[in-house]
């Protein structure tokens, strides 16, 4: 294994102050066989109890601000963090494999929701008054308390910014918070994290990287009272079975099978086109609510295939921070390995099955590289149909009837996000509103037109729960009822 110039080293922060760690993981380059980007300290179980006692300790003064208080505090944190943003990218494509201009986003877009969760501060404290009511002689009031100390674990591909759909959300509703950064992609999440917590009293705000085996505690601690997990479907399975025992509360966002519906009156000009290939192929089609199935109208599924075939021929396959790169690779060589299973077994079954691109060669020869494909008309039943890829390749299944249309895309066992792609309005409101998803864009789909301001998870296997918008914020919080007896009103009703 070499290192990349000037690898980047990371460590533990828990109860304000920075920790080594005895050991480290050393943090891969996906596109660069044999290179280390960096290293990460590795967390022990006595580091991880640590991190929860620190945000036990500061729970109390922090739940006892007021929501705008903890909203100036947080605005401060923030401050400056775009200065940093270029240096993180670049790691970030390195240890992630992604683009620079989407490692750059992925910064951005945890700002904008940390800015848009503090907007909803008057909001976060606001309850509400039952009055005495015939029959009722008591007068309650419904107000929120903070849940004490949540884990957030979030996952490789948009690391910073899916931790902006959560943290901010928690901290403003009074919780302390640890961070999990994921092991493959720890470093620029880890920087980020450290330079806001710094800024925050101690303890309210944790980092703790490491292997896997080490950080049970993170959800088993009986003073871990919610954990906020995005990943996969398995992976989600998981958290659920450990928070078991001590019934720790989770919110799980988890994998999707999206679909998009691309009905007979649909707008497919290059503006559409350009949405939907983006759609199914940023991030090397590592993205949970990116489109994984494309249902086309049948007198519509020539102009679709024929617009991506003209896109993914420009498609340039690449390294992250080569200018003129429009694909990296994949994150990790068992996700290559999988997607090239889904490839073959629908070249296997005699699918149309159309691949682009060049791979590069060099010393990226032996990466984690694919070309990307789409897969036209091919037999429902295969993996590459039924399975989330999560990889560059997508099937194009024509249909004659919107009724079977919105049957196939809800024969699934995800159900994330969907699209709608119409000329009609109504139309849209029609179809979206019998897809089982938790989003529903209309004309466009995925991660960079999603809503920052409005609630966003999944209903059945994708997940549970909500983050974003006040929604996100009431999921970081319980509910506590005092009622008050109005003697007058209860000596009237004996009477």
């Amino acid at each position: 294994m070499t290192e990349t110039v000037n690898a980047v080293r990371t460590g533990l922060f828990i109860g304000g102050v920075a920790r080594e760690a005895a050991d480290t993981l050393a943090v891969a380059d996906p596109g660069k066989p044999g290179v280390v980007v960096g290293y990460a300290a590795a967390a022990t179980a006595e580091d991880v109890s640590d991190a929860v006692t620190a945000a036990k300790a500061a729970f109390p003064a922090w739940s006892a601000l007021s929501a705008t208080e903890r909203a100036a505090l947080m605005a401060d944190a923030l401050t400056g963090i775009a200065e940093a943003r270029d240096e993180d990218a670049a790691i970030l494509s390195q240890e992630n494999g992604k683009v620079r201009l989407e490692a750059w986003v992925d910064s951005l877009v945890f700002e904008i929701r940390w800015n848009l969760a503090l907007m909803l501060a008057d909001d976060v404290d606001t309850g509400k008054v039952l009055p005495v009511a015939p029959g009722i002689p008591v007068e309650t009031t419904v107000s929120y308390q903070a849940l004490g100390v949540v884990t957030l674990i979030v996952p490789f591909n948009w690391p910073i910014a899916i931790l902006g759909a959560a943290l901010p959300h928690a901290l403003l509703a009074g919780n302390t918070a640890i961070v999990k950064p994921p092991p493959s992609a720890p470093l620029a999440l880890t920087r980020v994290v450290q330079r806001i917590a710094e800024k925050l009293p101690a303890g309210v705000l944790n980092v703790v990287t490491g292997r896997d085996a080490n950080m049970a505690g993170l959800i088993q601690n009986t003073d871990v009272a919610k954990v906020c997990f995005t990943g996969s479907v398995n992976g989600g399975k998981r958290i659920m079975q450990m928070a078991a025992d001590s019934l720790t509360r989770v919110t799980l966002e988890l994998g999707g099978n999206d679909a998009a519906v691309v009905l007979e009156d649909a707008v497919l000009d290059d503006t559409h086109l350009d949405r939907l290939f983006a759609a199914i192929y940023d991030t090397t089609g590592q993205i949970c609510m990116n489109a994984k199935r494309v249902y086309v109208h049948d007198s519509r599924l020539d102009e679709v295939v024929t617009g991506l075939t003209a896109r993914l021929e420009k498609t340039v396959i690449g390294y992250g921070l080569e200018e003129g790169t429009t694909m990296g690779p994949l994150h990790s060589p068992v996700q290559k390995a999988f997607v090239e299973a889904l490839i073959q077994e629908a070249k296997d079954a005699g699918a149309d099955v159309r691949e682009f691109g060049e791979l590069p060669g060099g010393d990226l020869a032996g990466g984690n590289f694919l070309r990307p494909a789409i897969v036209v008309d091919p037999d429902p039943s295969l993996r590459v149909v039924t399975e989330e890829q999560f990889g560059p390749v997508i099937p194009i299944l024509p249909f004659t009837d919107e009724d079977e249309a919105i049957a196939a895309a809800n024969n699934s066992w995800g159900g994330l996000g969907g699209s709608v792609w119409t000329a009609n309005a109504d139309t849209a409101d029609r179809v979206g509103g019998q897809l089982q998803c938790g989003y529903v864009w209309v004309n466009d789909h995925g991660a960079t037109r999603l809503d920052l301001r409005a609630p966003f998870g999944g209903m059945k296997q994708s997940g549970m729960g909500r983050e974003q918008g006040i929604e996100g914020i009431r999921a970081f919080q319980d509910t506590r009822s005092i009622a008050h007896i109005d003697t007058a009103a209860l000596a009237a009703q004996s009477h």
